[in-house]
């Protein structure tokens, strides 16, 4: 669970960074950032972050076999909640605009460059 609260904080130093940065941006003249919608989906994203993570370091402590399945769970898990997120967005908040496909898709690349490098870097010190 060490590694586990490792990888949180950073998350939260991620969200961070990218709440300020979406912030500075939007006070650029001519640029728009709607920050209620950055918040919105930043907060999505880190939830599906923390859910697949939390399933990935319960599998981490389980046996071969275990550990290899919860890794496949995690990351089916994370298709499946990003692309309800998308159905949400899109089809349901009806966010068609294209700030908010930007948006969506420039916040949808760090969280999951993350997850994978958390992912990685975990499995380099362990085997399947």
């Amino acid at each position: 669970m060490k590694e586990f609260r490792k990888w949180i904080v950073r998350l939260l130093l991620l969200d961070t960074a990218i709440l300020a940065a979406g912030y500075l941006l939007g006070r650029l003249p001519g640029v728009i950032v709607p920050i209620d919608d950055l918040a919105i989906l930043v907060l999505s994203f880190t939830f599906i972050s923390v859910v697949i993570m939390l399933v990935f370091f319960t599998g981490m402590k389980k046996d071969q076999g275990a550990r290899t399945m919860h890794i496949l769970v995690a990351i089916s898990l994370k298709l499946l909640l990003e692309l309800f997120l998308a159905l949400i967005w899109f089809f349901i908040a009806k966010k068609t605009s294209l700030t908010s496909l930007y948006l969506f898709f420039v916040l949808y690349l760090p969280f999951t460059v993350f997850t994978t490098f958390a992912m990685f870097n975990t499995l380099k010190t362990k085997s399947l």
